[in-house]
């Protein structure tokens, strides 16, 4: 029997109750038995390798023939120390990892990090579109950066172009600027090289799955490069009916200078998608799920629909259209002191049409009890989206390396200029037309009747950001570093809307016709926002580290979507102050096998102040405080020289300590966030070629918002789910691939709605082959 979706307070599956203790013992034990159990590389030697410049060069990914999922350095210059002697969580995701997997966009390559992902489908009729990440507890959509630098958009994000993913946990706002309070994600691009190469990849498998792409790189003379990435797809998603992802790409860029002590790069980025958009299925027939209404009880006992069933239209629509162009300057003035230079403009337009759903029992129509084939539900949220988001931007750093007497520095400073922009326009159904109810157990998409164009409503959005920061790492002999960051912003956030009068939350018309375009919200915020984050790591040894770590990170009205809003109950009025984190962290990371692998423990814990709360007296205050706390373990990296893995383990302990409760079940925990998540993946090469590989991702107990809705489910079970893959060389140019996903063909939610009324199902079992080329 299933048992994925509950109203009651258990869970199907469940990790012991000691594991949280016993994570805690591991942690323990790396710091105290990592010593004992590590290289015995001489620690004083290590003074002169950690003081050496680190050029910038050095840092951009320039590839590698070996397959190796370990990646030492961070690749934005305001990390100056590799990840072992960095003081917080990080993760890398490699382009070798992900490869291997057959992943092909951000959300797949995210599934390496444990309790990472996307889990809410969005409100009623606005569905989660796009990298929807929730992170830690909180929602870390709008903390996307490309090269370190903010990609706007509720977009889907290809990893064709991706050398590594970068996911930075807890507060970031020392290195970004504003950011959700649990952390970021960087996705770093290839770059040319000085090495002739041509490599591509097709896959071919189920849900009409179909994608190429390209990558050649090509040297122009000593110290010029010329590199381009090609894709194309036509895909379906395994067991959704209709759902497609079509998109076509292409990523040129130019490299100058390489070699030399001043460097050039140029890239362009654009990038076209097609798809047909995923509203979701309906609850019922899901354990947990009854009726809410007295009169027809018989709906409590109606079967599950069938999970691949398609509710939307014909004319559902998801269409995208991105460039990006990027300036990078790089020049060494000696070894030890280096300047960079970032610019950028980029502009992602976003045309959605989404048939959408609710399941209220007037939504729900029986006419024959006995006969569910004649049953239906009401297409009644018609959801558009039609926006431009645009930045321009120019960021300047210096990294220095120096000495004061006995203490050496690691200085990276640097000032931010960034204009974003938000451009929305209003679309609704005209002349009270509508989409015709759907079957509930036999949909059918062909159908006409909803006539739709602009209402005349929009929405100008416009965010100034002017900010200056310094990091330093000072070292004190070879056991102590103190790693210190502050950053300062100042921000300017003006927004002007227009909206329709009379419908629901908005205007009341007076003496308009009901419809009318009225004016909205015409405001302006601006202040500063003062972060800072400070950590100090011991080691013991050259390849082992305990740190201890204090990061915070603010987050404005407008800060996430760049529209203010005159809703009392909205962070994102202009009245409120930013909201604030402050994150505290303990841990302990270990390279090991002459640093193949690397070996991570951290007791974490998160504090959210400042959050808008309804006080006894029915208005709205900044008094909510949130909190996540937990373990997070991580190993990566090669056991023996064939012999890869990455797996990682975290718990997430959320609390509402005060304000009111947002899970439906009405506990004090936060919505969208699994108590405990575990991810791995591991390959072997054996002698003759073959490399076989796989793993598993577990995902905790996950509870749903809180909203007014009645007899849906309150929160999903737990699950498992377990990957596998095999590859073979065929020659030294040709390599074949199968991979194989959830094995066990287990039913799961990926993601459900505030409501409960509807959820995206995971991908059943499903196959791929990849055909590898490479000169």
């Amino acid at each position: 029997m299933m048992h994925n979706v509950k109203s009651r307070k258990h869970a199907a599956l469940r990790l012991p109750r000691t594991s949280l203790y016993q994570a805690a013992a591991m942690v323990a034990g790396l710091s105290l038995g990592g010593p004992a159990i590590a290289d015995t590389n001489d620690a004083a030697g290590s003074g002169a390798d950690m003081t050496q410049a680190k050029s910038l060069e050095a840092q951009r990914v320039e590839g590698n023939t070996s397959t190796n999922f370990k990646v030492d350095q961070i690749s934005s210059p305001k990390f100056t120390e590799s990840l072992l002697d960095t003081p917080q969580s990080i993760t890398i995701v490699s382009k070798d990892l992900f490869q291997q997997q057959g992943a092909t966009t951000l959300t797949e390559a995210l599934r390496n990090v444990p309790g990472v992902g996307t889990f809410y489908a969005g409100e009623n009729g606005s569905t989660s579109t796009g990298d929807s990440i929730y992170m830690r507890g909180f929602d870390t959509s709008s903390s996307i950066f490309v090269d370190g630098v903010r990609d706007l958009g509720t977009i889907s994000r290809d990893v064709f172009n991706i050398e590594q993913v970068e996911v930075t946990q807890g507060p970031d706002g020392t290195e970004y600027g504003r950011t959700a309070p649990t952390g970021a994600i960087n996705m770093v691009t290839k770059q040319p090289t000085l090495h002739d190469s041509i490599s591509g990849t097709y896959q071919g498998g189920s849900a009409d799955r179909n994608r190429g792409t390209i990558d050649w790189n090509h040297a122009i003379g000593a110290h010029t490069a010329f590199r381009l990435n090609v894709l194309g797809q036509k895909s379906g998603v395994v067991n959704r009916d209709d759902i497609r992802n079509n998109r076509w790409a292409v990523a040129p860029s130019f490299a100058f200078g390489l070699g030399t002590a001043t460097r050039v790069y140029l890239d362009y980025l654009h990038v076209q998608q097609n798809n047909v958009p995923d509203g979701g299925v309906p609850t019922i027939g899901l354990p947990g799920y009854s009726s809410s209404d007295t009169t027809r009880p018989f709906l409590s006992s109606a079967a599950r629909v069938d999970p691949s069933n398609y509710y939307g239209t014909t004319s559902d629509h998801d269409k995208v259209k991105q460039d990006m162009f990027t300036f990078i300057f790089e020049h060494d003035f000696n070894p030890d002191l280096t300047l960079r230079d970032t610019a950028r403009w980029g502009r992602t337009h976003q045309d959605y049409l989404l048939t959408s759903f609710m399941g209220l029992a007037a939504d729900i129509a029986t006419p024959d009890p006995a006969d569910p084939s004649t049953w239906t539900i009401a297409r009644v949220l018609p959801t558009f989206k039609n926006q431009v988001n645009t930045i321009i931007t120019n960021q300047t750093n210096v990294t220095a390396n120096f000495a004061t007497g006995q203490i050496t520095h690691h200085i990276s400073a640097g000032i931010e200029l960034t204009r974003e922009k938000l451009q929305t326009t209003g679309e609704a159904a005209i002349g009270g037309t509508a989409w015709p109810a759907a079957s509930i157990y036999d949909p059918d998409p062909n159908v006409t009747g909803l006539i739709y164009g602009s209402n005349g409503a929009n929405g100008f959005g416009k965010t100034d950001t002017a900010a200056a920061y310094i990091f330093d790492t000072l070292k004190f002999g070879s056991h102590w570093q103190l790693n210190a960051g502050i950053r300062f912003d100042h921000y300017t956030t003006d927004y002007d809307s227009t909206v329709v009068c009379g419908g629901r939350g908005a205007p009341a018309c007076g003496s308009l016709a009901t419809g009318s375009v009225v004016p909205g919200v015409n405001d302006r915020k601006v202040g500063n926002l003062l972060n800072y984050k400070v950590g100090l790591v011991y080691k013991p040894v050259s390849n082992g580290s305990i740190y201890a770590d204090f990061a915070i990170s603010a987050e404005p009205p407008g800060g996430g979507t760049m529209t203010l809003s005159s809703s009392a109950n909205s962070a994102d009025n202009p009245i409120f102050n930013p909201e604030r984190a402050r994150t505290y962290e303990l841990g302990t990371k270990w390279e090991l096998g002459s640093g193949r692998i690397l070996l991570t423990g951290a007791l974490y814990q998160t504090t959210v102040t400042d959050d808008v709360v309804q006080g006894d007296d029915g208005l709205y205050y900044q008094i909510g405080r949130k909190r996540v706390q937990g373990v997070q373990l991580s190993a990566v990296g090669k056991i023996t020289e064939n012999w890869q893995v990455n797996a990682g383990f975290t718990t997430m302990n959320t609390e509402i300590s005060t304000g009111p409760v947002v899970a439906e079940d009405g506990s004090a925990d936060l919505a969208y966030t699994p108590s405990k998540a575990f991810t791995s993946w591991t390959s072997y090469r054996l002698p003759f070629g073959l490399t076989i590989g796989g793993g598993a991702r577990f995902n905790g107990e996950m509870k749903r918002g809180s909203d007014s809705s009645i007899g849906t489910p309150s929160f999903v079970s737990s699950y498992w789910v377990v990957d596998a893959m095999a590859s073979y060389p065929i020659n030294k140019s040709l390599d074949l691939q199968l991979n194989l996903y959830n094995l066990g063909n287990k039913f799961y939610i990926a993601s459900i709605n505030k409501s409960g009324y509807r959820y995206i199902p995971g991908a059943t079992r499903s196959a791929m082959v990849m055909v590898n080329f490479h000169f």
